[in-house]
């Protein structure tokens, strides 16, 4: 990440299309077992047309972002606005853009876009990156 210069991106992480049994063990995981995430049911009685990804499972995976960077440094804060709902066989796809570098603290803008290229969530992270 050393050679990374503000306004370029990292590698853009596909995610697999969203399936139902990786939902079924996020509730489990998270504790949110709220039915629109689980039961199509259940989901359309809100209005939707099926079940949606939980928005936290979503923002836990632009993690994925830095993976390769953990021995570099972390994550030190996220902010997050949900922009849209991810629905079964959606591929999300995860992009991060390093928008300001102030000494060992990167900024970067991220976001997660549908297959459509439509935003389901965008942000800043702030990635702390180790003293050299």
């Amino acid at each position: 990440m050393a050679e990374l210069k503000v306004g370029e991106s990292l590698k853009e992480v596909q995610l697999d299309p969203v399936d139902r049994i990786t939902l079924i063990k996020y509730a489990g995981a998270s504790g949110d077992y709220n039915p629109i995430h689980t039961i199509d049911e259940e989901a359309k009685k809100v209005g939707l047309p099926g079940i949606i990804a939980h928005g936290m499972w979503t923002m836990g995976n632009l993690g994925k972002l830095f993976t390769e960077f953990y021995e570099e440094g972390f994550i030190q804060d996220y902010t997050i606005r949900f922009k849209g709902m991810v629905f079964l066989n959606d591929v999300v796809t995860l992009q991060a853009e390093l928008a300001e570098e102030n000494e060992n603290i990167l900024t970067f803008h991220v976001r997660a876009v549908n297959q459509n290229g439509n935003e389901v969530i965008k942000g800043d992270i702030l990635y702390h990156r180790y003293a050299s």
